[in-house]
């Protein structure tokens, strides 16, 4: 993975050089064809595709996860969760079946004082999704981490958690994820692959 710093020192022009005097020329340049134009900017199109492609951070897949693919957008500094522990977490979730839509986002629901509440639940109780969980038991504390988990490692039936508070947000995915006309058609894949922003606040409790 490249991180942003090392993109940004590959990206960076070099200080420049000192001038040595040269004879200006008095003939004037050649005068280019379109074609020669045309490929010119071809190829400089061409580089600029690849210079991205190349700075660009990668996902990799989480061991043992069931092919969830995670990208670290944060590292944390603080304690890894093991199986018993109770951690909190904010989470942002959208659907790939519809454009990135957000289902969800913890920190929309708010306490008493205004203040964002995260979701709360213990790791290894089945509750939760898998795909959430595989990603939360290798993070740490304070850390930030994009994940997108295929349909498998996502949502199986209406109760497992994150659970979207409001009621038609709450439909909305689980009338795209369970379509069964869409499933008929072989759309699954595309219909469940859910993509969720996750932050570690901490561990509330170890067993």
């Amino acid at each position: 993975m490249v991180t942003t710093a090392v993109a940004a020192l590959a990206g960076a022009v070099p200080p420049p050089r000192k001038a040595k005097a040269v004879t200006v020329a008095t003939t004037p340049p050649p005068t280019l064809t379109s074609r020669q134009l045309l490929a010119a900017a071809a190829t400089a199109s061409t580089l600029r595709t690849a210079a991205a492609s190349a700075a660009a951070p990668r996902f990799a897949e989480i061991p043992s996860s069931g092919v969830v693919k995670a990208l670290d957008l944060r590292e944390g500094s603080g304690d890894i969760p093991a199986v018993g522990d109770q951690v909190a977490i904010h989470h942002y979730g959208r659907l790939a079946a519809k454009q990135g839509w957000r289902f969800d986002s913890t920190y929309d629901h708010k306490d008493e004082t205004g203040d964002p509440m995260p979701f709360v639940f213990t790791l290894g109780s089945g509750k939760v999704i898998p795909g959430m969980e595989a990603a939360v038991k290798s993070m740490r504390v304070g850390g930030l981490r994009r994940v997108i988990i295929p349909p498998l490692q996502g949502y199986q039936n209406t109760s497992q958690e994150p659970i979207p508070p409001n009621f038609f947000d709450r439909q909305r995915l689980f009338t795209t994820i369970f379509n069964p006309t869409r499933l008929a058609n072989g759309e699954g894949s595309t219909l469940g692959t859910l993509i969720f922003d996750i932050e570690l606040i901490n561990i509330r409790q170890h067993s």
